[in-house]
């Protein structure tokens, strides 16, 4: 298989220099939902050398509507097995883990330590995880960006990237800065997050459920947007002239 310039038009926009330096970083993604997954395909094609997949969870019908490894022909397989698939075949030279389990407070700080990565991206749904996930990466000085949520809106004019002291209107950002102010961590923390108000007439309680309460109505191109303005921060944070 020839791979010949496929990052030609990457070069040309970033230099010699910063392909270099994409080449050379290793990315950790946690979580590959419909924020995650998009994250990881764009980060994958900008050229990143190495990179560490997390996903625990399997593809199901109700992810169609807005998850890149969803299709009728992968429902029930491992996100982490169906996304590794289709990086491997973007890329077969870039060197990557995968990795189908939960991240909990037993495996981050292994997981960190073992990958020495030069950048985390937070996709996960789960409030505990997701704090301690931030909360570990603050206190190793690892760089992360975090998504806040994507659910229950529809305006992508609304989306932008700022410190979690900045963020207004979005529940989850507001539960995040919370966890972490009590933590001691009150600002310097990159995030995905949208200024606008949830519409809160598509949440719908969940019975049964052990990791969700409640189940949130999501539009196709939403949860994308935030995969996207989660891989542009990581890929121009690493191209950065030091």
């Amino acid at each position: 298989m020839r791979m010949d310039n496929w990052t030609q038009r990457t070069e040309l926009l970033v230099g010699k220099d910063g392909l270099d330096k994409l080449k050379k970083s290793a990315v950790l993604i946690v979580g590959l939902g419909g924020v995650g997954g998009m994250a990881a395909e764009m980060i994958c094609r900008a050229g990143v050398g190495r990179m560490t997949i997390i996903d625990r969870d399997e593809v199901s019908h109700t992810n169609i509507n807005r998850q890149i490894a969803a299709l009728n022909s992968t429902v029930g397989e491992k996100k982490s097995g169906v996304i590794a698939d289709r990086l491997k075949d973007i890329n077969p030279e870039m060197e990557m883990t995968e990795l189908s389990e939960w991240l909990d407070e037993e495996n981050t700080e292994k997981i960190l330590n073992e990958g020495k990565f030069d950048f985390v991206v937070d996709a996960i749904d789960t409030l505990s995880p997701k704090v301690f996930l931030i909360k570990t990466c603050v206190e190793k000085c690892i760089p992360i960006v975090s998504s806040m949520g994507s659910g229950a809106k529809m305006d992508p004019s609304k989306v932008t990237i700022a410190d979690i002291a900045k963020t207004t209107y979005c529940p989850l950002a507001k539960a995040v800065r919370q966890r972490l102010s009590k933590l001691g961590i009150k600002q310097g923390v990159a995030v995905v997050y949208s200024t606008e108000s949830a519409d809160k007439s598509s949440v719908m309680l969940t019975e049964g459920e052990q990791y969700k309460k409640s189940t949130t109505g999501t539009i196709s191109y939403m949860p994308a947007l935030f995969g996207l303005y989660l891989a542009s921060h990581v890929i121009r944070e690493l191209i950065k002239t030091d």
